[in-house]
């Protein structure tokens, strides 16, 4: 079986995590998917890139989902969360992915 990315999990895990809160209007789902896919990054991250990396690339996932918040309040929730996915996506294939 092909690997996924870190970026796309990563990704996948704000914009998932988001879709499931908002289409079965319960947070604590959302928040699980979430979370999953975090964890799944960073063990991901330590492996590719070790545990600095690792640390840094799930302190700024935190900060996406943090910052999407009163970014929606400007620009709307999905463009926000669409945004915020692609710059840890970003964030993780510079850091991470491009290596392996």
């Amino acid at each position: 079986m092909a690997k996924v990315p870190s970026a796309v999990v990563a990704a996948g895990g704000l914009v998932g995590g988001y879709g499931v809160a908002r289409w079965t209007r319960k947070r604590q789902l959302g928040g699980a998917v979430l979370a999953v896919a975090g964890a799944a990054a960073a063990r991901q991250w330590r492996r590719q890139a070790g545990g600095p990396a690792a640390g840094a690339l799930s302190a700024a996932y935190v900060a996406a989902f943090a910052g999407s918040h009163p970014l929606a309040k400007k620009v709307g929730a999905w463009p926000a969360v669409f945004g915020v996915a692609g710059a840890v996506a970003l964030a993780s294939w510079a850091v991470a992915d491009r290596r392996g």
